[in-house]
């Protein structure tokens, strides 16, 4: 482990006002986001290079294909890391840096590139491998007169209006 790569993490992140946690050799931060609330990023310092593991989605329930061919190929476009898959199916941002090439631009840098990525690609992620599961949910909150608003951006999941029995309107507004 590099005390100086260490140093130099904890005070960027300090620096960017991220909340961080330090336990031995790793520093996990807190990144911000829009659609992904926030991202939990770990930086695992190693004796030649830095580790980065994001946690991004849990295993599809549905369309794994279609799921692993969208990350292969936005894996193409990504910046210092990458999208991988543990044994559980679970959908992560993983990647290594060599230690020399860790300064604090090059930690925001990376840190920007997780949380982008894991932002950006939320959404999409949830309908491809989650639509069957958010429909139901629409149709459960619906009948319930449940709250829809952290569903918003999957109205066009949404079923009409009609088929809630609370309310005999036709039109879902969509």
């Amino acid at each position: 482990m590099n005390n100086d790569v260490l140093t130099t993490i904890i005070e960027t992140v300090t620096e960017l006002g991220l909340p961080w946690e330090r336990a031995d050799h790793i520093v996990t931060v807190t990144l911000p986001g829009t659609r992904k609330l926030k991202t939990e990023c770990a930086l695992v310092v190693g004796d030649h290079a830095v580790e980065i593991r994001a946690f991004v989605v849990r295993q599809p329930d549905e369309n794994h294909e279609a799921v692993y061919r969208w990350l292969l190929e936005h894996n193409l476009k990504t910046y210092a890391v990458a999208f991988s898959v543990d044994r559980h199916g679970d959908i992560y941002l993983t990647g290594r840096v060599a230690l020399e090439a860790i300064t604090p631009p090059e930690v925001d840098r990376i840190l920007g590139a997780v949380a982008e990525t894991a932002d950006d690609s939320f959404n999409t992620l949830l309908e491809l491998g989650f639509a069957s599961s958010i429909r139901k949910e629409w149709e459960w909150r619906l009948s319930r007169g449940e709250s829809t608003a952290n569903l918003e951006a999957f109205r066009h999941l949404a079923p009409p209006l009609s088929s809630n029995p609370a309310d005999g309107s036709k039109d879902n507004g969509a």
